[in-house]
């Protein structure tokens, strides 16, 4: 199938891709003429694992193409994906860039001879595809919803991980306008075993929120518990939540096996969530809800723990070291999580903030993330190019992200190179290692215990 994809940027470029690599042709349509070039080369503009290796397959066997020509590509495809961004505001998210994309496909679609399907795959809350996207394009194109299809088909792709999750779903949801909308969709995707759950477009659109409202809420639930054991003596986050994973309704007995499903990986203690997806989605919900008279207060909750979080590692931080003003602190990891570049609304932001305000410095380390995201970093914050350097002369090393690479590093030497010997783990990711008595280890979502440089604040 030829397919039209509008918007190169994190869910826009995998969906295209992974659909190249699948036989389909594509055509990916952005304004800004850098990011075009570079896709062109085979050049991805963010990190993600395996996605610039079948990019320039894609390239290579001609089956996928950046362009700035939205009319050629719409009139060369039978199914255009807006999948632009939808920013949050202060009331909600921003529509202007799907209003935008969805006005120029319905321009093109007046000279479109053939029935053609658009899908909108943005974020956006429910009513928006069946009511704002379907009027523009009525309007722009002159024709009825009918005439052209029209389908909600939401993604559910993981930073770090999208490229698996396109092309080994767990479902696929389509809310179809009419029948002959969705079978556009489900031929495009028939190659996929997975449960195609067929629906409305305003179900689609809430099975999105609501599935990353749960995942956020985990997160938070996590961390609520790990703030109760670090207030309670003898309690260990890591301990309790291990054991809730055990629950048969959450590890089945498959077998004579234990099966520990992915979804775990949320209910474990951090520093909170961040990313593209999960902080404005929650907040765009909460948004939704008061203005359908409702009192989210789940939603309000969620938000006011992750919140908080970043707060409480700079607190272990002071505790742990004694004063942070004058203090020299070691971030490392600054994206949201393992496996990408992306530094929106990510932790570690929060807390290098943090420490600037207590008046410490800080030198911050991440392995991929460069470029132009450097920018949302304040610029009192020194980016080094390697862990070494971050930690040399510290007097507290903060881990916010959980690379593996971090669990790998000689620490017992690193720490001979600080000026205090002082570890704070935002992620329990270095918990199994072996602490020498003279480094101050400390973990999250336990009470400090006097005497045990293992039990520090945090």
């Amino acid at each position: 199938m030829h397919v039209t994809i509008v918007g190169t940027g994190y869910v826009g470029l995998t969906t295209g891709v992974c659909l190249a690599s699948l036989g389909h042709a594509v055509r990916c349509v952005d304004v800004v003429p850098e990011r075009i070039d570079a896709i062109n080369r085979g050049e991805p503009p963010f990190h993600e694992p395996k996605l610039e290796s079948l990019l320039r397959e894609a390239i290579a066997g001609r089956r996928l193409s950046a362009t700035a020509d939205l009319d050629e590509a719409v009139l060369g495809s039978e199914a255009t994906f807006i999948t632009v961004g939808t920013p949050r505001t202060a009331h909600g998210i921003d529509l202007s860039y799907v209003e935008k994309a969805a006005r120029q496909i319905g321009s093109a679609l007046r000279r479109q001879p053939r029935y053609h399907v658009v899908v909108v795959k943005s974020t956006v809350v429910p009513g928006t595809t069946a009511s704002f996207v379907k009027a523009i394009l009525e309007e722009a194109s002159g024709r009825r919803a009918g005439e052209f299809g029209l389908c909600m088909n939401p993604e559910f792709l993981r930073e770090g991980s999208a490229v698996d999750d396109f092309m080994h779903p767990d479902r696929i949801v389509i809310g179809q306008w009419d029948d002959r909308s969705g079978a556009v969709l489900d031929e495009l995707y028939r190659s996929f075993a997975c449960p195609k759950v067929v629906t409305t477009p305003s179900n689609a659109e809430m099975i999105k929120y609501a599935s990353n409202a749960l995942l956020a809420t985990l997160i938070s639930f996590s961390n609520e518990m790990a703030k109760l054991c670090e207030a309670t003596s003898g309690t260990d986050v890591e301990k309790v939540l291990g054991a809730v994973h055990l629950d048969r309704r959450l590890s089945p007995l498959v077998g004579a096996r234990v099966v520990s499903p992915d979804i775990l990986s949320y209910l474990r203690a951090g520093c909170g969530f961040g990313g593209s997806c999960l902080p404005k989605d929650v907040e765009a919900l909460r948004a939704y809800a008061r203005q359908q008279g409702l009192a989210p207060h789940l939603l309000d909750a969620v938000l006011a723990v992750n919140d908080e979080r970043p707060g409480q590692l700079v607190a272990f931080t002071r505790e742990a070291v004694g004063a942070l003003s004058g203090a020299t602190v070691a971030v490392l990891g600054l994206a949201f999580k393992a496996g990408t570049d992306d530094l929106r609304d990510s932790p570690a932001l929060g807390i290098i903030d943090g420490l600037l305000k207590e008046q410490a410095s800080v030198k911050a380390y991440d392995p991929v993330v460069r470029g132009p995201t450097h920018a949302l970093v304040d610029p009192r914050a020194v980016l080094c190019r390697t862990p070494e350097e971050a930690v040399r002369g510290a007097d507290a090393a903060l881990v916010v992200t959980a690379w593996p690479e971090f669990a790998k590093l000689q620490w017992g030497a690193l720490c001979r190179t600080m000026r205090r010997p002082v570890v704070v783990d935002g992620r329990n990711a270095l918990g199994h290692l072996t602490w020498p008595p003279h480094i101050v280890y400390v973990p999250i979502g336990r009470m400090p215990q006097p005497g045990n440089p293992q039990a520090q604040p945090g």
